[in-house]
């Protein structure tokens, strides 16, 4: 789909009650509000069941991570071998701390996902000490998903991390950004901080999964815990709505657009992004 500068593409996943997946919404059911002030225009309204995903996997091998990063490459690696559909999807990983690199670029085989999750190695990304997951998260969405269509596939990040950010050079704005415009989704699986020690990183993560319309999961959780939020994960990217419009008054001006979408009563939890941050050109 070629989609102009003032269109903005928006997707959602719906729930009921029971948190079981609603896939028949209509387009006069719902009210969608940019800034406050309801759509200009919609361009386009489909509900897609079985959307193939592009997932990026990013582990944090930092050194505040050393003794979690067994759980988490696990979890990675249940996703890759159980969830990820060799036909349809296509996936990344990403290893961090101070920098980061591409452990693996993207590809369709689990086996090549398997291989590159067992082969992350604690440190080897942190020759200075720090963390930068801003500016990782960057990476990924402006050279990993801005590389392909954004309304095609389900784009998520599947973050592994304390969330505690001291060495980026990225803002959280220009880091939610580069989500938006990807159409990206962070779901997060975050460590706990040390018992008595404060920390800012589960806000960080927090803040990062509600702007993009994810979600933050505990990593220290049962195993039919994790996996039960790993199907979440699943069935939210695999069954959404699409809504493409134009806003009302879309100025060119970098400021954020808040968005408000009103389900109808049978819709329980709706799943979306908080806005996006308007072009500058």
């Amino acid at each position: 789909m070629q989609l102009s500068v003032d269109e903005v593409i928006l997707t959602f996943h719906a729930t009921d009650a029971h948190g079981l997946p609603i896939n028949d919404l209509t387009l006069g059911e719902i009210k969608l509000f940019d800034k406050g002030i309801a759509s200009h225009r919609i361009v386009a309204f489909d509900s897609l069941i079985g959307r193939p995903v592009r997932a990026g996997i990013l582990l944090d091998t930092s050194e505040s991570m050393q003794q979690t990063l067994p759980e988490s490459k696990s979890i990675a690696e249940r996703y890759a071998q159980r969830l990820f559909r060799q036909k349809s999807d296509q996936a990344f990983i990403m290893d961090f701390g101070y920098s980061s690199e591409i452990a693996q670029s993207f590809t369709s085989d689990p086996l090549l996902l398997s291989h590159g999750i067992r082969n992350i190695k604690s440190g080897k990304m942190n020759p200075l000490g720090g963390t930068a997951i801003f500016d990782t998260i960057f990476r990924a969405c402006f050279y990993g998903f801005g590389k392909v269509d954004p309304t095609a596939t389900g784009n998520f990040i599947l973050l592994f991390s304390d969330g505690v950010d001291n060495s980026s050079h990225m803002s959280l704005e220009e880091t939610l950004g580069a989500c938006q415009r990807s159409n990206t989704v962070i779901y997060a699986f975050g460590v706990a901080p040390d018992s008595g020690h404060y920390s800012t990183g589960p806000k960080l993560l927090a803040d990062l999964a509600s702007k993009t319309g994810g979600r933050v999961f505990p990593a220290d959780d049962t195993e039919d815990a994790i996996w039960s939020d790993l199907r979440t994960i699943e069935s939210e990217m695999r069954n959404q709505y699409r809504v493409v419009y134009n806003p009302a008054n879309l100025r060119h001006d970098g400021s954020f657009h808040e968005i408000e979408l009103q389900p109808p009563d049978r819709v329980g939890r709706i799943e979306v992004r908080s806005g996006y941050y308007a072009p500058m050109h």
